[in-house]
């Protein structure tokens, strides 16, 4: 029986990985070790450690690592304190190996801790870019330090084989959160609205925001820009999902408590809705707006028209029912109004996910167990031919980055 320690510190992230999960809880011959921390033990953020009991999935071990601040210095000593108490749980548990998702500053402490450890890597969603947040050192921080890799699109792949890692050891198995998502039983809209104590008939919308943590101080600033072209639709009742624990989260929350509390005939907020609520209101909405990963993975697969707002997301592989527009009033409003558009919405139907592959879970599910252990630690770096820069390259970094000091 293969011991396969599985990481969890967000909704979104056990959301991703649930599928995952319940094949390990289910298969005899794996000892599933469940790790949760992060936010799913923080009663700000919806205690969404909760909805794994709920799933009848044993938590291995708590990992408490939030301060109650979003500032910089406090997400800094989290990881330290991360780092304290993943050598605590892998010490008590003694994985063979690791399985982690994604970019957050959590994974990066449980994965750090795993080194001196000698406990490989298995990470999903790696090789993706978004170049507006910290998420994207993290996250390729965690290639290198990650000994299997299970990418979402060829695209991604092809990055990290580009950052010297062995493609034998790259398996592109698409989003395992995907996993069934267009056959799956959703609730009805009533079934759902009452369940969230909502009473309306209008169209619904919804509002996932995050900060771009690579521009401090503008989180605030630019949720409200948000709100300002959310108030341009008054025949739309807005479902906001509140923002995550990163740096200026607070901020946004604030802000769209004071929307909801003015508004509560056309809006509604939520720490958390779980999986099956809010992917059930993503297949009865008619916009998304925000900068949440959901509007560029899950939501081609409802046909979802989505306003991606600001760069937290540039670079990521989207869709067709993705409109781009930057985190002001008016280029909001415009883009909101084009993707609510008889038109865009024939479009954003027809879209094929770019991120679906048949079987996701099962296939990384199989891949850990048959992974050879021994031989996974000792990584080579597979080189790929590369010009060296020649005459003139100082003056090319100049002209990029505007540099003229010095000179």
């Amino acid at each position: 029986m293969r011991r396969v320690a599985v990481v969890t510190g967000s909704r979104a992230e056990y959301g991703m990985l649930r599928r995952v999960v319940r094949l390990m809880r289910d298969d005899e011959a794996v000892e599933l070790k469940l790790i949760v921390t992060g936010s799913h033990l923080s009663p700000e953020f919806g205690l969404t450690a909760g909805e794994i009991e709920k799933d009848r999935v044993p938590i291995a071990e708590r990992v408490e690592m939030l301060l109650s601040s979003d500032s910089e210095e406090a997400t800094a000593i989290s990881m330290g304190l991360g780092l304290i108490g993943f050598a605590k749980a892998y010490s008590n548990q003694r994985p063979e190996i690791i399985l982690v998702l994604g970019d957050r500053f959590e994974i990066f402490a449980a994965v750090s801790a795993a080194l001196p450890f000698g406990i490989p890597v298995a990470h999903i969603h790696g090789g993706e870019s978004t170049t507006g947040a910290i998420d994207e050192q993290f996250r390729h921080a965690i290639t290198k330090m990650s000994h299997l890799h299970f990418p979402a699109t060829q695209r991604y792949a092809d990055r990290i084989a580009q950052m010297g890692e062995d493609r034998a050891r790259i398996f592109c198995f698409g989003a395992p959160g995907l996993d069934g998502i267009e056959t799956a039983k959703y609730m009805g809209r009533k079934a759902l609205l009452d369940e969230l104590g909502i009473k309306t008939k209008r169209r619904l919308g919804v509002v996932t925001f995050h900060p771009a943590t690579l521009e401090p101080g503008n989180a605030a600033a630019q949720a409200q820009a948000l709100l300002s072209a959310l108030s341009g639709f008054p025949d739309l009742f807005w479902v906001f999902t509140m923002s995550n624990s990163d740096a200026g989260g607070r901020a946004i929350n604030e802000r769209f408590a004071v929307f909801v509390n003015g508004s509560p005939d056309r809006s509604a907020a939520f720490d958390s809705l779980g999986r099956r609520r809010y992917l059930s209101l993503l297949r009865h909405a008619d916009v998304m707006a925000g900068n949440s990963s959901s509007g560029i993975i899950e939501a081609p697969s409802f046909g979802l028209p989505v306003v991606n707002i600001g760069g937290r997301q540039q670079g990521r592989v989207r869709a067709a029912n993705v409109i781009d527009a930057p985190a002001d009033g008016r280029s909001i409003e415009a883009a909101i109004s084009m993707a609510l558009s008889r038109e865009f919405r024939a479009e954003a139907r027809e879209v094929k996910n770019p991120y679906v592959h048949p079987d996701s879970c099962r296939k990384i599910v199989e891949t850990l167990k048959r992974a050879p252990l021994d031989r996974l630690l000792k990584k080579n770096f597979s080189d790929i031919p590369f010009s060296a820069p020649g005459k003139g390259a100082l003056g090319r970094l100049e002209r990029a980055f505007h540099l003229t000091a010095g000179r």
